[in-house]
């Protein structure tokens, strides 16, 4: 792994309660734990490195490897679908940034001593298709100013930063940025990007499952290893996406009960015990996971991935880990035969526009 890439893949909070950098529009308190850092590879024997913080280093690489391959796959859909989210899409600087007090403890000191992250703020994911990719950001580039305003370091320095961002984006739709790579400074003018204003979560925790809050979609660690390619994720992803943009938490008045699990699980360590039974999560109606699967297909297509084996994909899942798996995807979502008959209708609407040269709109 190259030097400049030192610091983490993390999720790409975009709604205002976990908003990161990606926004322009929101803050983020310090200390946020359920994210890791892309790092450079780390020396065993570097000085200061205690078996606990070399725990610590291994944790946060792990999660650095999904979370990227989650962040790459949610991408196109974020940026592909602006125009469906409608209400739910904002302007985005597409990356996100943080500096070593993003961890606390051990973690904290792991992402110092073994990765060599500090007091300044370091781009950790750089949106793919986004302005930022285009101005040529890269991880691992250390934040020095925006529009000539030296940037804040330290502990606050990323709820400080956005507050710097907040301004300079609501007024113009490029930000001049200066940037360290390789120990000089380089000018970049980042224009902002419209996307799906969702955050994209990884939950650390081994069972099968997926979870939208109307805000946020996070994606358990045990789900990413049960699918076996990219498409297989975007379907998963764009289907928690299709459930916020239906308001599905909202009408089965699961907000808070989903974002308490979403809020645990996206931690390095999380409490399983939420885990327990259903977590007093209610199983989606036939009618709302049916129209989460049609919406679905839609955004997948529109992000540019092969929709032809959704249906498999949720057969092979409902195979595996069937209804009566609690806290299993399949126990939220039980009505498989409605959700089979919407995918087979909106595969061959799909089908039919794209041969017609017809926008995919459902």
């Amino acid at each position: 792994m190259s030097a400049n890439r030192r610091a983490a893949s993390f999720a790409a909070s975009l709604a205002a309660a976990t908003a990161l950098l990606l926004t322009g529009c929101a803050t983020q308190a310090p200390q946020q734990t359920g994210t890791a850092p892309r790092v450079v590879e780390r020396t065993p024997e570097a000085p200061g490195l205690t078996p606990q913080m070399a725990a610590a280093a291994d944790t946060l690489s792990k999660m650095a490897d999904l979370q990227n391959r989650l962040y790459k796959v949610a991408s196109p859909l974020l940026i592909q679908n602006a125009e469906l989210c409608k209400g739910q899409a904002r302007n985005l600087l597409g990356f996100t940034a943080k500096n070593r007090w993003s961890y606390p403890g051990d973690y904290n000191e792991a992402a110092h001593v073994a990765f060599g992250m500090d007091e300044r703020l370091q781009v950790t994911s750089v949106l793919a298709g986004s302005g930022a990719a285009k101005a040529g950001l890269q991880t691992g580039d250390v934040l020095l100013a925006a529009a000539g305003k030296p940037l804040p370091t330290g502990q606050h320095a990323l709820s400080q930063a956005g507050t710097i961002f907040n301004k300079i984006v609501a007024s113009q739709a490029t930000l001049p940025m200066t940037v360290e790579r390789r120990d000089s400074e380089r000018q970049l003018a980042i224009p902002v990007t419209r996307a799906c204003a969702f955050a994209i979560e990884l939950g650390n925790a081994d069972n099968v499952n997926a979870y939208a809050d109307g805000s946020r979609v996070l994606v358990t660690r045990g789900m990413i290893h049960f699918t076996r390619n990219d498409e297989e994720l975007a379907y998963v992803l764009a289907r928690t996406m299709a459930h916020n943009l239906l308001g599905h938490a909202s009408a089965q008045r699961n907000v808070s009960t989903i974002g308490s699990i979403i809020d645990n699980l996206k931690s390095i360590t999380p409490d399983t015990s939420m885990l327990i039974g259903s977590g007093g999560i209610k199983a989606m109606p036939p009618e709302m996971d049916a129209a989460a699967d049609r919406l679905s297909l839609y955004l997948a297509a529109r992000a540019g991935y092969d929709i032809d084996d959704a249906d498999n994909f949720w057969k092979r899942l409902n195979e595996t880990y069937p209804a009566t798996v609690l806290n299993g995807y399949n126990a939220n979502h039980p009505a498989l035969a409605a959700r089979l008959a919407a995918i087979e209708k909106a595969q061959a609407e799909i089908k039919a526009k794209k041969s017609a040269k017809k926008p995919l709109v459902p």
